[in-house]
């Protein structure tokens, strides 16, 4: 029996099923699959970890870096979440989920405005995506629960 060292890539591999040898596997798939299991578990910080190393093995995955900007949006990271944007646009282009993402981003920093821009264009886009429905609903919401003072 030959014994030998198990690479890190194998052991994320063991996780997933995947062999190196299979047609449609990329060296970043289990770190997009880990980070998409963090983000949807509320663990951004994980997500960005996973998504960082997704990008650092694949940098030219669009997925991973719209990964990436999401979960530096949720760590307020903001500065980080455009670069990662950018590049992801760089890419993969524009798309409903970019313009719907930054829409977000622009939301939880509070900028309402460039939130509704981005949120509509995404709906110009993909009008019965539910996502972009629902994000519509909450700037409303959350316009409306902003107090402004008269000056």
């Amino acid at each position: 029996m030959v014994v030998g060292c198990t690479s890190n890539q194998d052991l994320l591999l063991s996780d997933s099923g995947l062999k190196t040898n299979d047609p449609a596997f990329y060296p970043s798939d289990d770190h997009i699959r880990a980070g998409k299991a963090h983000f949807n578990n509320g663990d951004w910080g994980l997500a960005a970890e996973r998504f960082r190393k997704a990008v650092e093995i694949a940098p030219r995955d669009a997925e991973a870096w719209v990964g990436l900007a999401a979960s530096y949006d949720r760590t307020r990271r903001f500065d980080l979440a455009d670069k990662a944007y950018t590049q992801a646009i760089r890419l993969g282009g524009t798309n409903t989920v970019i313009l719907n993402n930054q829409g977000y981003s622009y939301l939880l920093r509070g900028d309402l405005y460039k939130a509704r821009r981005k949120f509509l264009a995404a709906y110009d886009r993909d009008p019965n995506n539910p996502t972009v429905q629902n994000n519509l609903e909450l700037l409303n919401e959350s316009e409306k629960s902003i107090k402004r003072s008269k000056t």
